[in-house]
């Protein structure tokens, strides 16, 4: 049996896209292998969202390249976004490398494999959808759905729309299809994703909406949970907030990206919301769902951003209070309008400091918004056992809050948690065998 090994960088769309890959190889009669230097195929799935990403990925290049030298007849090939960024010169730059492809083009990974071709490939066209191809899930009992693909929106920063191209959306039949189909397999917490999943079903002949969708798939028997990411502010309506307060599935935890608390900078990120439609949306979530968990992205840096600018950003996290947050310092990609932005630049060493006060605010409310869970009994889908003490379980409560316990439960199964102490990122309990036994 020939083996491969796949190495995963970037965000929640590449892990589902590297389930499909090893779900397609599989199908192919490969085997995963534990180590590189083990697979006759090695293969990357790329992300291009910062510089960081890009180094790390190239340092794992060079191993490959080290190992193909060693044996001439293995295969090394690079997918994702950074493969579609730089299309062709990926030969130019790594002659090692024997196929190359973006986002909308895994399944020619396949097509490659099994041809007879003793030359490079590349493959850069944005078709088709990798929610079509089976699945090596990494978990069983938890599954990434692919509603969507590509992005319509134009923000100054980011490059997502030229490596994933425009917004197309799948047949909602389509997706209630898949899900059965999951929850037949054991499936039992599915992740909706999209570049931005609010804007589903817009340029679908029948047109679905996110909350329509959100619906039909709550009523797939066997999913007890559904989650979704990510959203984009300035698409987030009543109808999906209502959601989460209305339909059993959906979870209180909703991500809600920030970027700035600047209406001055969101201008210049083209993020076509300012400061008092997000604070609304925000206001929206606390009146349907009170308890729900908030999370967001920030970034600290844009070119222009002033100390006023950021102290906005600071008092926005201090209105809303997010349960945590995902923080960037800025950096360029090429390719972005923001790269060629020359008037502003704000120095590394102010970047770094603003990150830290930030970070500091971000996790003290962290730790304050955790309290609210010491005491009270949560749901908690276990997923194995815990990183830190073997002896214990780990597993994720509705809100997303990782929790280490003591308990008997196996994973994949829900179980009641007591909550008994809280940290800024973690939650820690005991479980409660009787209670889901209760009538």
């Amino acid at each position: 049996m020939k083996r491969y090994h796949l190495t995963t960088f970037g965000c929640q769309m590449n892990e589902h896209d590297s389930e499909r890959m090893k779900g397609m190889l599989e199908s192919l009669g490969y085997g995963e292998a534990g180590e590189r230097g083990e697979a006759d195929l090695i293969l990357f799935n790329t992300c291009s969202i910062r510089e960081s990403a890009d180094s790390r990925f190239i340092a794992h290049l060079g191993e490959a390249k080290r190992l193909k030298q060693e044996q001439p007849e293995r295969i090394v090939g690079v997918g994702g976004c950074w493969a579609q960024s730089v299309k062709e010169e990926v030969f130019e730059r790594f002659p090692f490398v024997d196929v190359a492809f973006g986002p909308g083009q895994v399944h020619k990974l396949a097509e490659f494999l099994t041809s007879d071709s003793l030359t490079a490939q590349g493959y850069f066209e944005f078709e088709g959808f990798t929610g079509h191809l089976p699945a090596h899930r990494e978990r069983p009992f938890q599954g990434w759905v692919q509603i969507s693909v590509g992005c319509n929106c134009a923000c100054s920063y980011c490059i997502v729309p030229s490596t994933r191209g425009r917004e197309v959306s799948r047949p909602a039949q389509e997706l209630v299809a898949e899900v059965r189909a999951m929850a037949a397999d054991g499936v039992k917490e599915v992740t909706l994703l999209g570049q931005n999943v609010n804007s589903y079903g817009r340029d679908l002949p029948e047109r679905t909406s996110f909350a329509e969708l959100l619906r039909l798939l709550d009523g797939i028997e066997g999913i007890e949970r559904i989650r979704y990411t990510s959203p984009h502010p300035k698409d987030m309506r009543e109808d999906v907030i209502r959601a989460h307060a209305e339909l059993a599935s959906v979870c209180e935890h909703i991500h809600l990206p920030l970027q700035s608390g600047s209406s001055r900078v969101l201008k210049a990120m083209r993020r076509t919301y300012d400061r008092a439609r997000y604070l609304d949306r925000v206001a929206m979530i606390r009146e349907h769902v009170p308890d729900a968990a908030l999370t967001t992205d920030i970034i600290v840096g844009f070119p222009g951003e002033t100390e006023v600018d950021f102290a906005d950003t600071l008092e926005v996290v201090e209105q809303v209070g997010y349960d945590s947050a995902f923080t960037f310092i800025f950096s360029p990609r090429r390719g972005t309008e923001a790269a060629t932005i020359t008037d502003g630049v704000v120095p590394h060493p102010v970047k770094v400091e603003r990150m830290g006060r930030l970070v500091e605010l971000v996790q003290r409310q962290a730790r304050e918004r955790a309290q609210r869970f010491v005491g009270r009994t949560l749901e908690v889908l276990v997923e194995g056992p815990s990183r830190t003490d073997p002896e214990r379980l780990r597993g994720r409560t509705r809100h997303n809050k990782a929790v280490n316990f003591t308990g008997l439960a196996a994973p994949g199964e829900l179980t009641d948690v007591e909550i008994v102490s809280a940290t800024s990122q973690t939650l820690a309990g005991e479980e409660r065998l009787l209670a889901r036994a209760a009538p």
